[in-house]
């Protein structure tokens, strides 16, 4: 085996690790007065590991005997990772000092650093224990994120609940993975593909069902959503605009490769799962989200409404289906980094994060440029033209049709119908409804200009764009055929 090419083609996981590792010993010895520049240091590695994805060595196919693949479809997805974990660095400081000056510490880029190496792993993997190590890696940092803010109650509560959970939903996935093990007698992808086209078994079926199951969990794909409100609520904000954006992809692209890969010749098992899991999230999703008067719970079951969405194109099976799902996923992180940026905005007289929705009651006359993002980002979820939300849903409806599934293209357009309403509502709050209090200034022009800069990506001036993510999309899903 030649070393040089498999370490080559692991690059932006040694970026990533070897800068962990560096940034945690200048925090350990630099303490609380490191926080900012650990911060932008680890921008900086996010960078160069987005920048190591460049060249050929990314697309140098199956390395470490199977164990890791580099292809185009992990360079996509790493980039959508990288990209959103750098938003979520550098929007935290501010959050932090102005809600507890104590809460924020050098540990925090450190961590998204190391659940960015381990989402790398999944989206790259060739192997269910690749795959097991990479998603734990990334699981064990999320629950540290997840209960960060020491002092708060709601952070503490959310980091245990995802812990518990999470362990739960690691251990059912790791009881698939012994069982496919078992019944296949390899744990490589390839070989397990082999395995499945052999002939049915209620082993290898069980292991299918088990690695789903655990999988739906990070997705956060109904009914193993149970976790997504009260984590995304109770997590401090940047850290929730984190799992709402780059963990999303990262599962969603992992099961895709499990999917088509691993247990491509199931397909028509795994559907059926998906379809389920599709249509429940769908429906969940919206209906759930329609009496929430908590922002942040409302873009939770908005997020498993969303991958109710991308589902649908895993459920078709076929290159076009996939490539649908990397487009969806591209323009739903820049919904949701946008809508979170949005809620960050959000303070009241005192600098107190607030988080409800009658907040923004005359917002429009308060603050219009804001208004008109959180507008922007909300006309865009609910898939109304001439937004880009709107090409996506149509892209995964359009390979679903393509694919012979009608019925549930149908289905889901119906029901994006319903989920249009508690986006419409929050329209309605910041045109239509008596002014609420103003919010304080916040004085951030790194946000304002990230909130600007994503809706008009958002907008019709993000058209010429679509193209281009297109053409990459296309690729991407090719390489997995």
């Amino acid at each position: 085996m030649d070393y040089s090419r498999s370490l080559m083609a692991t690059l932006p996981e040694l970026v990533l690790s070897l800068g962990s590792l560096a940034l945690m010993l200048v925090a350990a010895w630099g303490g609380k007065a490191s926080t900012r520049a650990v911060g932008w240091a680890s921008v900086v590695v996010l960078a160069g590991a987005g920048i190591a994805l460049i060249g050929p060595a990314s697309y140098a196919g199956e390395v470490f005997h199977g164990l890791y693949r580099a292809d185009a479809f992990a360079a996509f997805a790493k980039v959508l990772i990288f990209a959103a974990a750098a938003v979520c660095i550098v929007i935290a400081p501010r959050f932090f000092e102005q809600g507890d000056g104590d809460s924020l510490h050098p540990e925090y880029p450190v961590l998204i650093l190391l659940s960015s190496a381990g989402m790398g792993m999944m989206v790259s993997a060739g192997d269910l224990l690749t795959l097991y190590v990479g998603l734990e890696l990334q699981s064990l940092a999320a629950y540290v994120l997840a209960s960060f803010m020491r002092r708060d109650q709601r952070s503490a509560e959310a980091g245990l609940k995802y812990f518990v959970l999470g362990a739960l939903a690691s251990g059912i996935l790791l009881y698939g993975v012994s069982l496919i093990y078992g019944f296949s007698g390899t744990t490589q992808f390839t070989g397990i593909a082999i395995a499945y086209a052999g002939g049915h078994s209620l082993g290898l079926l069980f292991g299918l069902v088990f690695v789903f199951t655990g999988l739906a969990f990070k997705m956060s794909a109904v009914p193993f959503h149970m976790w997504t409100p009260d984590v995304y609520e109770g997590a401090p904000t940047p850290v929730t605009t984190f799992f709402a954006s780059a963990p999303k992809v990262a599962a969603m692209a992992l099961g895709v490769r499990v999917a088509t890969q691993a247990m491509g010749p199931a397909a028509h098992d795994w559907r059926q799962i998906v379809i389920f899991a599709s249509l429940a999230s769908i429906i969940f999703g919206a209906v759930a989200a329609i009496g929430q008067s908590n922002i942040k719970r409302l873009l939770a079951y908005s997020s498993i409404n969303n991958v109710g969405f991308a589902l649908i194109g895993l459920a078709a099976g076929t290159q076009e289906g996939v490539a649908a799902v990397l487009f969806y996923l591209t323009i739903y992180i820049a919904m949701t980094l946008g809508s979170f940026l949005v809620v960050l905005q959000m303070r009241g007289p005192d600098g107190e994060p607030v988080e409800g929705i009658a907040s923004l009651a005359g917002l429009s006359r308060t603050r219009p440029g804001l208004a008109a993002a959180l507008a922007i980002f909300m006309f865009s979820l609910a898939g109304i033209p001439p937004l880009l939300g709107f090409f996506a849903k149509l892209a995964v409806f359009g390979a679903a049709s393509d694919a012979g599934f009608l019925w549930l293209a149908v289905m889901g357009a119906m029901a994006s119908v319903v989920g249009a309403y508690y986006y419409l509502r929050i329209v309605k709050t910041m045109y239509f409804d008596d002014a609420a209090p103003a919010f304080a200034p916040t004085g951030s022009r790194v946000e304002q200009g990230l909130i600007a800069v994503i809706a008009l990506f958002i907008s019709p001036a993000g058209w010429p764009a679509l193209s281009w993510i297109e053409a990459w999309t296309g690729a991407a899903a090719r390489s997995l055929f």
